[in-house]
């Protein structure tokens, strides 16, 4: 019986590689990208029959990873695994074509576990998924752009293009539902 194929798709240079060889003691024939480019290229060369997508890598995302991976062959299974986990970044990824959204740290069984589940047909049909709000999307993009300058309101605000005073004041709220 042959391996099944997986193409891992992640920037972290020293967690993929550390997934990558687990993964492959577990019988899996594990191809790793670096980023966009490589997985599409990867992909183009022979398709995978699973994926695993970092969402946030330097330059395209992995939500675009995601969409093109699925317009070259809808029969791959992917899941989006990601340190930055949203509802809307979920939501969205579902919409992709993921079959399933993991948060960081995730082990190789939970991975494991996660493709198993995608390949069980669901119990019941679910409801449509709704887009988030308009206050809930701007709440989370603040929130990354807050993580990505390290906590720093004052370069968040810079990069937001808000005065300082005015994100304190969106950031003492609560989250929108």
């Amino acid at each position: 019986m042959d391996a099944e194929s997986l193409l891992l798709v992640d920037d972290d240079a020293v967690f993929r590689p550390r997934l990558a060889r687990a993964l492959r003691e577990r019988g899996f024939e594990v191809r790793e990208a670096g980023g966009y480019d490589e997985a599409l290229a990867a992909a183009r060369e022979e398709s995978p029959e699973q994926a695993l997508v970092d969402l946030r890598m330097p330059g395209r995302s992995g939500l675009e990873v995601v969409r093109d991976l699925r317009a070259l062959d809808a029969s791959t299974q992917i899941l989006v695994l990601t340190g930055y986990g949203s509802i809307a970044t979920a939501v969205e990824a579902m919409r992709l074509g993921a079959l399933g959204y993991l948060t960081k740290p995730a082990d190789v069984e939970e991975i494991l576990a996660a493709f198993e589940r995608a390949k069980k047909p669901p119990l019941t049909s679910l409801p449509e998924l709704e887009a988030p709000s308009l206050a809930r999307a701007e709440w989370e993009h603040i929130q990354r752009v807050l993580a990505d300058s390290t906590g720093n309101v004052s370069e968040a605000a810079r990069r937001l293009g808000l005065h300082r005073r005015s994100l304190q004041r969106k950031l003492q709220r609560h989250a929108p539902r």
